[in-house]
């Protein structure tokens, strides 16, 4: 892999001119909530140089990535098919109604060389086509030790990923990097017994070889029965082998339940992050905020035959949770969204996000969009909001002013998304406010690090028919995955972007083998201690 010594040798050198000229910067003054001002304005930026770019064949709607040695996997948030989203341009040639959506499997990039990152491949298209048409690869995650990638399907929406009606089925498909990294078979396939939502992988620090996923399984049952999380053995996932061995539904805890409406029909774990030794899962919980969970009997491996339940191991009960709205008044609990809750490495906090679309997808939902708190979890019995970030869009001028017109409100979200988390730093893809660099040094006084805000191509494919019909087509969204010191992220509409951080905090980053934010693999471990 020649060039890339070379380049993190650059990256580390860079980041300590800049990172030794911010020790000398007086500190920002303490404050409630903190508003970056800069990440909204497509074609700007600041602490981020642009070292790399794929545009995916502009087909538009990309989904997560992973990443495996030199190559990066980019899943698709629509399918195989030719329907038109709304406000896709029709093509004359395919017929009045037709928008084929190119390209629609696992794109592969080849990152040997950084600054040219090329396509080489893609894979698994028939499973949205054919039978399996309306099937979105939406969340992969790579399990280094048995080089397998896995990738959950699942239906797409006919409303926000132009996919056409199709049965609600859904499997994580475990490909074969062993064999081909470019072209990986199908090994194995594993039907979670409730639909997967999004997933974090758990790697057991004390006994090598066991790997855990957790799966958010989203649902506004108080069936303690119904699952909401589900936990699986996936070690032995090369044979063919899943075994569910914990689950766990609180939604019967949070009063009124009963009648869905009471949380907007909204009350179920969206996602969940668990801490490096297995012991705690911070659970987003959508209108119901945030939860600590105790998962150290998971970690332990003392699971009882039938499995175990983990309907009572909160460590935070659920009138002790901290509670938030997304506007600046009247909605403390029908207005929460609460998207990703991660652990801060090594220290006792949580870093937590709230994402929401434009009013398209809900009456409730547009300006001022979603946005992050840090969460003091030190005693989980009673974690304590300390600190918030927005962007200037999540401001209440932003609402309703120039810059808030009838489309941005409707078609547009600047919304704070997917985070990575580095000690003392946040990589975090905001939507339209681009990818976000967060200082958490000091956690109750969050700032902005810096910013990176693409120029949009011209054209895609497939517009997103929530995301990226606004008149701002930046939509960063994937968890930021940090490889070889530098910054892999996924932008839905526009592709695949490889950058160098430069501000506060830089050497954090150009020391970084791998982190993600979904996963304990890498230097997980090492920031922890």
């Amino acid at each position: 892999m020649k060039g890339r010594p070379r380049y993190r040798r650059y990256v580390s050198a860079l980041a300590t001119v800049v990172v030794l000229g911010s020790v000398l910067a007086a500190p920002a003054a303490p404050a409630d909530v903190v508003v970056g001002p800069g990440g909204h304005v497509p074609g700007t930026s600041r602490a981020f140089t642009l070292v790399g770019h794929a545009p995916l064949a502009n087909r538009g709607m990309n989904a997560a990535l992973a990443v495996f040695g030199r190559y990066v996997y980019v899943g698709n948030r629509t399918d195989g098919s030719s329907r038109c989203g709304v406000g896709d341009p029709r093509i004359p040639i395919g017929g009045p109604d037709s928008c084929p959506h190119v390209s629609p499997g696992i794109q592969v990039v080849d990152t040997v060389n950084p600054f040219r990152p090329a396509v080489v491949g893609e894979f698994g298209a028939e499973f949205a086509t054919g039978a399996n048409l309306g099937q979105t690869s939406r969340e992969m995650r790579v399990l280094p030790d048995q080089r397998l990638l896995a990738v959950m399907y699942f239906r797409c929406s006919t409303v926000i990923h132009a996919c056409p009606p199709s049965p609600d089925v859904w499997s994580i498909k475990f490909f074969d990097l062993a064999a081909d990294p470019v072209h990986p078979p199908l090994l194995a396939t594993y039907v979670p017994s409730r639909k997967p939502h999004e997933m974090f992988l758990w790697t057991d620090p004390r006994r090598p070889g066991r790997s855990l996923l957790f799966l958010s399984a989203p649902t506004s049952s108080v069936d303690p029965a119904v699952a909401n999380l589900v936990v699986t053995d996936v070690s032995r996932a090369r044979d063919g082998v899943f075994t569910e061995i914990a689950k766990g539904n609180w939604n019967n805890q949070y009063p009124g339940a009963e009648v869905p409406a009471n949380y907007d029909n909204d009350l179920a774990l969206h996602s969940m992050a668990v801490t490096v030794d297995g012991n705690r899962t911070y659970l987003a919980y959508l209108r119901g905020h945030f939860l600590v969970l105790d998962t150290s009997d998971v970690a332990d491996g003392r699971i009882p035959s039938g499995g175990l339940s983990l309907n009572d191991k909160l460590l935070t009960p659920v009138d002790n949770r901290p509670r938030w709205g997304t506007s600046d008044g009247g909605c403390l609990d029908a207005c929460a969204e609460s998207h990703s809750a991660v652990p801060v490495p090594g220290r006792p906090f949580a870093f937590t996000v709230d994402e929401v679309y434009g009013t398209f997808t809900a009456a409730s939902f547009g300006c001022p969009w979603g946005w992050t708190r840090t969460i003091q979890v030190a005693n989980p019995a009673r974690p304590r909001i300390i600190g918030e970030y927005r962007t200037v869009p999540n401001t209440r001028e932003f609402c309703g002013s120039a810059g808030d017109d009838a489309a941005t409100e409707q078609f547009t979200s600047y919304s704070s998304h997917n985070p990575t988390l580095t000690r003392n730093l946040v990589i975090m893809a905001w939507h339209s406010s681009g990818l976000q660099a967060i200082d958490i040094a000091d956690p109750a006084d969050p700032t902005q690090a810096g910013w990176f805000s693409p120029q949009p191509l011209d054209t895609v494919a497939t517009e997103d028919p929530a995301l990226s019909r606004g008149p701002n087509k930046v939509v960063m969204w994937s968890y930021p995955i940090i490889h070889n010191g530098l910054i892999y992220v996924v932008d839905v509409r526009n592709g695949l972007y490889i950058l160098a951080y430069t501000g506060k905090h830089a050497l954090e980053v150009a020391r970084i083998r791998f982190l993600e934010g979904n996963s304990t693999l890498g230097d997980a471990a090492r920031l922890d201690r």
